[in-house]
């Protein structure tokens, strides 16, 4: 199984993110958490062996039907596709 790695900051909530190293969207949404100090855990999942990397694919699938990245998993409750910058500053409350 597939490990995230761990960004310490403030939690706002339990947020988790299926990027790709090569994505500058994903980069940005790092960063944009980065910035506000929030807690999240991510995982880049085209640097993942072929098994790992299969089956964050299918855990992405599950919230966000086109695939697409950044997928961004909040509270095990919904997902933010894209650069959601509005969403993600209304969440860290900024």
């Amino acid at each position: 199984m597939y490990q995230f790695t761990h960004v310490n900051g403030k939690k706002v909530a339990d947020i988790k993110i299926y990027a790709l190293s090569t994505c500058i969207w994903c980069r940005k949404t790092k960063k944009l958490l980065d910035e506000l100090g929030a807690a999240y855990d991510f995982v880049d999942v085209d640097l993942l062996p072929d098994a790992d990397s299969d089956a964050a694919d299918a855990e992405v699938q599950k919230w966000n039907k086109n695939g697409t990245y950044p997928t961004m998993v909040i509270d095990g409750k919904k997902a933010l596709t894209g650069f959601a910058e509005d969403e993600i500053r209304e969440m860290c409350g900024k």
